[in-house]
């Protein structure tokens, strides 16, 4: 009776002290969300589509002979990141250019939900966006995970895609794994993935977000303003959170089939990536997706790691540059609206 006893008093500790720890992160979450969504308000239009609307950041003039350059950006990020990266060089050069939030980030709506986590998905929304802003074909220029955004929009939705630009993309098929343990199979069932990330996720995130962003600038430094100016603490938020564990935990089935089609792609590619990427090794998806591609040209860049908007910024506007003459000559005209 003495062992059930104290068996007891340890369990209600344990309890008391889990309940304690998830109000104290609950409470730190809600003080970092007001403050993050003060600092960074949304800075553009919104487009509505079907369901709910989709969040913008713009640049450049809103006519141009050269055409419109729409920038999608990776994992853990919003518009800003590559808006700041290489977008406002290209508007700089004459193209109009649109960075969209991926739904469930910056300030965009989750459309779809759970369900809308796949690079298909999103792609259908912002397809559908596309068409409502009247720019005709744009140059898409997906980054890290949106390569596989950008490609499915160019499988689903050639219409409304000139031109592609994968820049060190996430595309190709990962390799098996091995099953996840128990704690993370719990973890990510969705009572418990909304649970966690409305209590202890954003405290975590808090304390990671610069070395996270140190490991994705690797072998580069990162630049010291980096973090204010790709507005990185959005993805801080609960709601964001959340969309980024689901995309990240769809991506390899999604990405299993698609791989399988990159052979259909008729879009002009050009694809730019660093041969010192440890986060998304070119030689497992860039090297490979560029020969998948019917006529596709790869750019490797000696030396530079995964954020090639900044690090490389112009090696990347001459690729958009040179394939967005190479549409021209051709006679797929960037129209402007």
């Amino acid at each position: 009776m003495i062992i059930l006893h104290w068996l007891g008093l340890i369990a209600g500790a344990m309890l008391g002290l889990i309940v304690s720890v998830l109000a104290a992160g609950a409470l730190v979450t809600l003080i970092v969300t007001l403050r993050v969504s003060t600092r960074f308000p949304p800075q553009g239009p919104f487009i509505e589509v079907d369901g709910g609307q989709l969040a913008t950041i713009e640049a450049g003039p809103e006519t141009s002979p050269k055409g419109t350059v729409v920038l999608l950006h990776g994992a853990s990020a919003n518009a800003a990141d590559p808006m700041e990266g290489v977008g406002r060089r290209l508007a700089e050069n004459g193209f109009r250019v649109i960075a969209f939030d991926r739904p469930g980030y910056g300030w965009s709506d989750r459309l779809g939900g759970r369900d809308g986590a796949s690079p298909a998905a999103q792609g259908h929304v912002i397809a559908q966006a596309i068409a409502r802003m009247g720019t005709g074909p744009v140059i898409l220029l997906g980054h890290s995970w949106s390569g596989a955004l950008a490609s499915a929009i160019a499988l689903d939705h050639p219409e409304v895609v000139s031109g592609l630009v994968l820049v060190a993309p996430v595309a190709m098929p990962f390799p098996a794994m091995a099953p996840l343990p128990w704690y993370y199979r719990v973890a990510l069932k969705p009572p418990v993935a909304w649970l966690l990330s409305r209590t202890v996720a954003t405290p975590i995130g808090l304390y990671y977000l610069e070395r996270a962003g140190r490991a994705a600038f690797r072998p580069q430094e990162i630049p010291g303003d980096y973090l204010e100016r790709s507005r990185s603490a959005l993805v801080l938020r609960p709601s964001t959170m959340l969309a980024n564990l689901e995309d990240l935990i769809g991506l390899p089935a999604a990405l299993a089939a698609q791989a399988l089609r990159y052979g259909t792609i008729a879009t002009p590619t050009v694809i730019v990536s660093g041969d010192a990427d440890a986060a998304v090794p070119a030689t497992r998806h860039a090297i490979p997706l560029a020969k998948a591609i019917p006529g596709a040209s790869l750019v490797l860049l000696p030396g530079i790691g995964h954020m090639v908007p900044y690090m490389a910024t112009d090696a990347l506007v001459d690729a958009v540059e040179g394939l967005a003459s190479r549409i021209d000559a051709t006679g797929h005209e960037p129209v402007a609206p």
